[in-house]
């Protein structure tokens, strides 16, 4: 287990490293999902694979969680790992730490039910529960600035481009 020695010396030579050199820290993320029968999806990324999937209820197998999971799941290890690198990097001891999501939806905007209303998640409070004896003030200042930081926070709560791009292929392996 990483001690938070090792998360801010780590860190630390991270921040250097980008300074010294901006154009390190600029890529691209590809993961690929591959549809199976079942409505059952095969997850790549790198040296990580999972599966998603859905329910009976929607008409799947249930051959994994569904993307809602994960995508609360991503949220909420995001906003963790910031508060416990920021907590390392700001030299503030945190013994736990536990963010719970809750995302308010209506399915009938997903299933096409009523146009009036969105697809997507009605709203998303998250819970952040710290035990630490550190005065309230470091420890909010542990959350803020992570949450400043915080890539999925940002993208959930700001406008990001979104684009598609069609590649019809007949016949031939995608």
């Amino acid at each position: 287990m990483s001690s938070p020695a090792i998360i801010k010396t780590a860190l630390e030579r991270n921040l250097k490293a980008i300074a010294a050199r901006p154009s390190i820290a600029q890529g691209t993320a590809v993961t690929k999902v591959t549809l199976h029968p079942g409505l059952a999806c095969e997850v790549e990324d790198g040296p990580w694979r999972f599966n998603v999937g859905v329910t009976d209820k929607y008409g799947g197998e249930n051959t994994g969680p569904n993307p809602g999971v994960y995508g609360r799941a991503a949220l909420g290890s995001c906003l963790a790992i910031g508060y416990g690198m920021w907590a390392a990097r700001l030299d503030i001891p945190v013994r736990s730490l536990t963010v719970e999501v809750r995302a308010r939806y209506d399915a009938r905007g997903e299933l096409g039910i009523d146009e009036s209303i969105r697809p997507g998640y009605a709203g998303i409070v998250y819970v952040v529960i710290v035990d630490s004896d550190a005065p309230d003030a470091d420890i909010q200042r542990v959350l803020d600035s992570a949450d400043r930081h915080s890539s999925w926070l940002d993208a959930l709560s700001n406008p990001v481009p979104v684009s598609r791009e069609v590649r019809i292929v007949r016949g031939e392996p995608a």
